[in-house]
């Protein structure tokens, strides 16, 4: 078969079984753009239903090789990606999501046996200081080019010499015609309008959207708590669902807030919404194309915030909204998607799997903290796909490729997975490589361990020099390999930048890959941090079925112990929760900052913590751990006043460094009367807040947990005494003060000199 032969047989074919196919055009690359648009022509292609994303010229729409996601939320007869240009695995998911059924995806590459060599800006991403490009290995790229030799439905031609390696047809039986839903009917007993179901394109989608019904009523109704979850795989239809229920809900009259990990994510349901308003005939208003907002007439509306002013939003008097979508909801974390908890009636639609990243946060975390609270809870799903027909090539080969569908080990080959049963062990980039169940399942429990695993790391753990894997497994008598993958850590080694580098540093510019250095070096102004090499563990996971064993102890000691003498520190940095500063602290890792800002997608504050292995390492953890110390008072009483108290107990528990107690004779007099006598907190706060601070960093445990928690928000951040009072469940501002003076007793008996006890005594004796 010719080219022409090739690329029109692919889009009979496509177009028959309403799926797509895959069209590898290998050369040169001039010659892969004419080989490109002659397959066009001869697929009798419209050019106006085509993207290109390159840079070359083939007459059609064309976007930057890095602006992919302008085609989320799209659909086109054919895209067209130039792998020359850049080769970006996130790229490939979100480009092979936009073609339609009955469509071409056409990657034009350099030849497959020249690919692994190719290097690409993506691959100078990966080439983190003090490595360079020519440390960065191609074994994505070889194993991609593996996958487009065997998959099914994918052809590959050999654009230099015209040559067809493979026809990519995989001849299926003739498909009978694909029943649509209904649209002259609705389900009984149904609340949104005729309208809502009609639009459905899938009897999936008109059962998702008859349960998205159950969000009617808002916090004005009397009905109970509502949660609905909506999954589905990328292509399914779910956004659009939201859209038509979102759009039912404002013609009703509700304040419906759709948030996402970015707009690009939700554009759908604003779309869907729309035209959900129109063809019942409501006057609306939209702001922008496609909208943010669209307000309806005489009441209702639909629109959208980011997930952290979202939950805001559901604290806000007289602006909380009547429902809640969360689209995306598997890429935000578990500690936010908590937060939407507290709106009545929401409804949370995840993709299973996506570049998105997986998210099994949502599905094995989030989903029984969901169980066990106050919400009823609807779980649905949609199979069916829309934008192609069921067993489609290029979905089944993404998945593949991409390892968008990885997932851990069954549970039943870990259960009985213990720290004394397990073999630790260097998974290299070599051996994943050749054990794709190997790397389905290492890779599986990395989407686990973090809410936004990409393609793109995929690429990373495979070529990236300064990345490292270490596992415990479970020894696999009855496994034709030698294990099944317990516990999972990705490393990155940080440090070690010669002097330029850090300098540039210091001035403010940005080093790829060292973020611990960073911070240190650019925002604390320790010009020397980037001097010592460490290891900063980037993500850590345990297998769910066997949490809280002491697995990921057992772990990061092991990781601990082999690298002990080869680095001068361990590190890592994280959204900080109460659970995992206890975790890390267990491990003797020691916090030396904390964000002033929350992080947008966790709507947390990321904390930095060091577990020093060499002198080097313990200079630099000192002098940040005893600058922390000294600044975290005032952090606190400023930017960091809103952090949850019981963060702020756990992680200056993580502190390990000297807080004195400067306190006068007078202070120590002010501090023991208010405890045991008349005095009053107001008339020298100084004296309580360094108090409080030495007994955290301390970690005494003296206090019950309420008693600590008003240490924070008084002592330490300086909130009114009836926003305290109300917060922590005390009658009035009054017995909120008098537990503050209960909570000092211990503290004056533990901490106070010669003044405090004198003073104590005129109370006491």
């Amino acid at each position: 078969m010719t080219l022409a032969e090739v690329a029109a047989a692919l889009r009979e074919e496509a177009a028959a079984t309403d799926q797509r196919r895959l069209l590898a055009l290998a050369g040169d690359r001039d010659g892969c753009y004419e080989a490109a648009a002659r397959a066009l022509d001869a697929a009798g292609i419209d050019r106006g239903a085509t993207t290109l994303v390159g840079t070359g010229n083939l007459g059609c729409e064309q976007v930057g090789p890095r602006r992919a996601d302008r085609l989320l939320g799209t659909t086109r007869d054919c895209v067209v990606y130039d792998a020359h240009a850049d080769f970006r695995p996130n790229a490939v998911g979100r480009l092979a999501g936009a073609v339609d059924g009955g469509g071409l995806f056409v990657v034009l590459t350099p030849p497959l046996e020249e690919l692994p060599g190719r290097r690409t800006e993506f691959d100078e991403s990966l080439a983190v200081p003090p490595a360079d490009l020519a440390d960065v290995t191609g074994r994505f790229r070889r194993r991609f080019a593996e996958t487009l030799r065997t998959h099914p439905g994918v052809a590959v031609v050999d654009a230099d010499a015209g040559v067809v390696e493979r026809d990519g047809l995989t001849r299926p039986a003739p498909r009978l015609a694909g029943g649509a839903p209904d649209a002259t009917t609705s389900p009984p007993d149904r609340g949104f309008p005729d309208e809502a179901y009609a639009a459905c394109l899938t009897d999936d989608q008109r059962a998702v959207v008859r349960e998205l019904e159950a969000l009617r009523g808002g916090d004005a109704g009397e009905s109970e708590p509502t949660a609905v979850v909506v999954d589905a795989d990328r292509g399914r239809g779910k956004s659009s669902a939201a859209g038509i229920a979102a759009g039912s809900l404002a013609a009703e009259g509700a304040d419906v807030l759709v948030t996402a990990p970015e707009y690009r994510s939700a554009r759908e349901v604003f779309v869907r919404a729309a035209a959900l308003l129109a063809s019942v005939g409501c006057e609306f208003d939209a702001d922008h194309e496609p909208p943010r907002t669209v307000t309806v007439d005489g009441g209702g509306r639909v629109r959208f915030a980011e997930p952290t002013a979202a939950v805001a939003s559901l604290d806000s008097e007289g602006h909380a909204p009547d429902a809640v979508f969360v689209d995306e909801a598997a890429a935000l974390p578990v500690r936010l998607l908590e937060r939407f908890l507290a709106a009545r009636k929401l409804a949370f639609t995840t993709t299973v799997h996506g570049y998105e990243g997986a998210g099994r946060g949502f599905s094995v975390r989030f989903r029984d903290r969901l169980a066990d609270g106050d919400h009823a809870v609807v779980e649905t799903r949609l199979d069916e796909p829309i934008r192609y027909a069921a067993g489609d090539p290029v979905e089944t080969w993404a998945f593949r490729a991409l390892l968008l569908d990885a997932r851990p080990p069954v549970a039943q080959v870990v259960a009985d997975a213990t720290p004394e049963s397990v073999d630790y062990r260097a998974l290299s980039p070599a051996e994943l490589a050749a054990d794709e169940s190997l790397l389905r399942e290492a890779f599986g429990l990395l989407v686990l361990a973090h809410y936004r695993t990409e393609p793109d790391d995929l690429a990373r753990v495979l070529d990236a020099p300064n990345l490292a894997v270490r596992a415990l497994v479970v020894d696999g008598e009855s496994s034709a390999r030698a294990g099944h993958v317990a516990a999972v850590a990705l490393l990155a080694r940080e440090g070690d930048l010669p002097a330029d580098v850090r300098e540039h540093m210091y001035e403010g510019g940005r080093v790829r890959g060292n973020m611990l250095p960073d911070v240190l070096t650019s925002q604390l102004r320790d010009e020397d941090a980037g001097s010592p090499t460490g290891l900063r563990v980037l993500r850590i996971a345990t297998h769910h079925a066997v949490r809280s064993r002491g697995l990921g102890s057992r772990l990061l000691a092991e990781v601990r112990g082999e690298f002990e003498g080869e680095f001068d520190w361990l590190g890592t940095g994280f959204g900080a929760t109460p659970d995992l500063l206890r975790f890390w602290r267990s491990n003797g890792y020691r916090a030396v900052q904390l964000s002033t800002t929350r992080n947008d997608a966790s709507g947390e504050y990321s904390a930095l913590l060091l577990d020093p292995l060499t002198e080097a390492g313990a200079g630099l953890h000192d002098r940040h751990a005893e600058w922390f110390g000294s600044r975290v008072a005032s952090m606190l009483a400023d930017p960091l006043r809103d952090a949850d108290p019981d963060v702020v107990r756990e992680l200056l528990r993580t502190v390990d460094a000297p807080v004195e107690l400067d306190l006068s004779a007078w202070d120590w007099r002010a501090v023991a009367a208010s405890a045991y006598g008349p005095g009053l907190y107001d008339a020298a706060p100084r004296p309580f807040r360094r108090v409080a601070l030495r007994y955290f960093v301390d970690g005494e445990g003296l206090l019950d947990a309420r008693a600590e928690r008003l240490l924070v928000r008084k002592a330490l951040q300086g909130h009114p005494w009836p926003a305290v009072a109300d917060e922590l469940g005390f009658h009035s501002a009054g017995q909120c003060m008098r537990a503050l003076g209960d909570a000092y007793e211990p503290l004056v008996d533990r901490y106070g000199g010669e003044a405090a006890m004198a003073e104590k005594r005129r109370y006491t004796d």
